[in-house]
């Protein structure tokens, strides 16, 4: 930790404010109450800025330690691109399309795709759904059904929170075919559980503002570049620019405050004091660091529970898919995506699977997962059948989420906290959204909110321009 970390910090009264914690959440914050005049000192345990969407080095490539994509809808994650100057780094795809593969029909693989057409909802859908041949033509219009039904849902209603989608589903006439080629489709992937585990009030966000608010707002984007280029370096670059000091390496032990209001950050060596203080850290290292009185029944964060990702990297010799992206049905696979050119990888193709809900395989073997996966490639991808894996390894995020459990929402904190001047940042709080990019970049930018308040700062408009646009 540099000497000038500890310096005391000019006399500027209400104006000096301690972010903890540098993942999307955190460098959200501190962008945006350095932005408003507020001198900002942002503070990180690893070595790095970006929370859990990273990239590490390995053999000469550049790999993210999961693939994460957003849509159009993610109004929040887009001002954070445009604000760090990574737009154009991930970029969206003109319209949704999404092949999707199944492997277990017994006429042999088949492939469908999941696309909209440049109509008004719920006609943007209306072609691909009843043409789309993983279900039979009584599923199709059930589902359209089913959807109209969701539409009707109202998100404000604290009932839809203690429901199970799964159960929602069944009693509006889905089968179990339906919920695994369309509904699991999507949801397993945005929420990271199925749709049985998942709160009827949070997949009812992500399928009614995703699927059936406007035409473009499932458009998928993704970083055609190492995440680390966007949410380390140019994130780093930005908060360099809008002058806020950056430290990591730097893990935070206690937040504590004096008689007079003022906060004291304890850190391996010294003390920062703040006027205000972000607790942008996972929930249960927040439940640590919160002092007492700061929430009533501070408890419900550990019962926040969380959910794995199991991510498996697979290099071959040369290219077996053809397309940037697939999602797979009747086999273990859910989605697969080309990081060939973002890794660096010059000869041969390198695949991405990323694995949600995947508690029955979090800590399984690197072998028996290699064992399972690398046939399970071949039925789907016929080009992998004759080629040579270079390279097979394996990424865990064993609480790369919370788990969007039935209940969960009451659980989530918002922003403030009894405590005058600390505030709570994450995927985890109360931002309507499942544990998201979206999720973390409006948790920050609430947290930001509220502090520039509590400090008498104003609240600049472009900022938080996203909101408009939402």
């Amino acid at each position: 930790m540099s000497d000038e970390l500890l310096s005391p910090a000019p006399e500027t009264s209400g104006r000096d404010a301690v972010v903890v914690g540098g993942g999307l959440a955190g460098v959200t914050a501190a962008l945006a109450l350095a932005d408003a005049g507020v001198r900002v000192t942002l503070l990180e345990g690893r070595p790095r800025l970006g929370g859990l969407a990273f990239s590490f080095r390995r053999d000469g490539l550049t790999v993210d330690n999961g693939q994460h994509v957003y849509l159009r809808c993610c109004t929040a994650y887009r001002w954070f691109l445009d604000r760090i100057g990574g737009a154009a780094l991930a970029p969206l795809q003109d319209r949704l399309d999404v092949p999707v593969v199944d492997v277990a029909r017994p006429e042999g693989r088949r492939l469908g795709r999941l696309r909209r057409d440049a109509l008004p909802v719920p006609l943007h859908l209306g072609r691909s759904l009843a043409t789309y041949p993983h279900l039979s033509l009584a599923e199709r219009a059930k589902v359209g059904r089913a959807a109209v039904a969701l539409k009707g849902l109202d998100l404000a209603d604290p009932a839809l929170d203690a429901q199970d989608f799964g159960s929602w589903l069944t009693a509006h006439g889905q089968s179990a075919r339906a919920v695994e080629a369309l509904w699991d489709l999507v949801g397993v992937a945005t929420l990271n559980a199925v749709a049985g585990d998942a709160s009827l009030g949070l997949a009812a966000m992500v399928f009614k503002t995703g699927l059936l608010s406007d035409p473009g707002a499932a458009d998928i984007g993704w970083a055609r570049v190492p995440l680390g280029e966007l949410h380390d370096r140019l994130a780093r670059k930005a908060l360099d620019s809008a002058g806020v000091r950056t430290e990591v390496r730097t893990r935070v032990t206690s937040v504590s405050t004096d008689d007079n209001g003022r906060w004291s950050v304890q850190v391996p060596g010294g003390t920062l004091a703040a006027d205000a203080v972000v607790l942008a850290v996972p929930q249960r290292e927040a439940y640590d660091l919160l002092p007492d009185g700061a929430l009533d029944a501070p408890e419900r964060l550990l019962r926040i529970g969380t959910a794995p990702i199991l991510n498996v990297h697979v290099v071959y010799d040369r290219k077996v898919l053809a397309t940037p992206f697939l999602a797979a049905l009747g086999t273990p696979v859910q989605w697969v995506f080309d990081r060939t050119d973002a890794s660096g990888l010059r000869e041969g193709q390198y695949l991405a699977l990323s694995q949600s809900a995947a508690q029955d395989e979090i800590d399984e073997p690197v072998a028996a997962l290699r064992e399972r996966y690398l046939p399970e490639l071949e039925r789907l991808l016929p080009g992998a059948r004759g080629a040579r894996v270079k390279d097979f390894f394996v990424t865990r995020e064993r609480t790369a989420t919370f788990a969007p459990t039935p209940g969960v929402g009451r659980l989530r904190p918002g922003a403030r906290t009894k405590a005058p001047g600390l505030y709570l940042a994450g995927a985890w709080t109360a931002t309507g959204w499942p544990a998201t990019m979206e999720s973390a970049v409006r948790s920050g930018v609430s947290a930001a909110d509220a502090a520039l308040g509590t400090l008498g700062r104003p609240r600049p408009r472009h900022l938080f321009a996203f909101e408009e646009a939402a």
